[in-house]
């Protein structure tokens, strides 16, 4: 995905309430739940979620990974990759998503926990050689979630622009569609 800019908070703020609520409409009925593992974000893809009302009879919850050895210790993600690559890479947000999946699944339920995550440099600044703006967001996906087979896990690159904000702001907007494009794709 290129560099993106991002809309007004406002007129950002609507657009992502519209896609959560699309979101979380589409797993309702499909009776899929969501649980998330953020570190970029800091709680802000869980507050997408939870500002809908209704939202818990889907969304289940989200861990604050933000240090490298909560990672590692409560998602399971692999710790010599975390040494060797640090917390922003792509297979660092696939670990993570399928971790939160494993994380939030509840045996009576089965395997329908959609596993999201999220990682990158905010900024101000670059983070090492990671300029500030890269993010990776993971999706851990279910049999049956948009056209998906059997369990996914995928992660997806983002060069945002902007100031820590709006970056943090444009990871929770791109997360929330790619998830209502595959949600909508069953649908058609």
């Amino acid at each position: 995905m290129g560099e993106t800019e991002f809309p007004a908070a406002a007129a950002s703020q609507s657009h992502c309430d519209e896609l959560a609520a699309a979101v979380l409409r589409y797993c309702d009925n499909n009776h899929f739940k969501i649980a998330a593992a953020e570190s970029l974000t800091g709680g802000l893809l869980a507050d997408a979620f939870v500002r809908i009302p209704g939202a818990s009879k889907v969304f289940l919850g989200s861990a604050v990974t933000y240090d490298i050895r909560a990672k590692a210790k409560i998602l399971g993600v692999d710790r010599d990759l975390l040494n060797r690559e640090g917390a922003v890479h792509p297979e660092v947000a696939r670990q993570m998503a399928s971790g939160t999946a494993r994380l939030y699944q509840q045996d009576e339920d089965g395997d329908c926990v959609v596993g999201l995550s999220t990682t990158g440099v905010a900024g101000p600044g670059p983070d090492g050689d990671k300029p500030a703006g890269l993010a990776y967001i993971g999706c851990s996906l279910p049999s049956g979630f948009g056209d998906v087979q059997s369990r996914r896990t995928v992660a997806f690159e983002l060069r945002l622009n902007g100031g820590r904000e709006a970056v943090r702001h444009g990871v929770v907007q791109c997360i929330l569609e790619k998830l209502s494009v595959l949600s909508a794709l069953s649908q058609e």
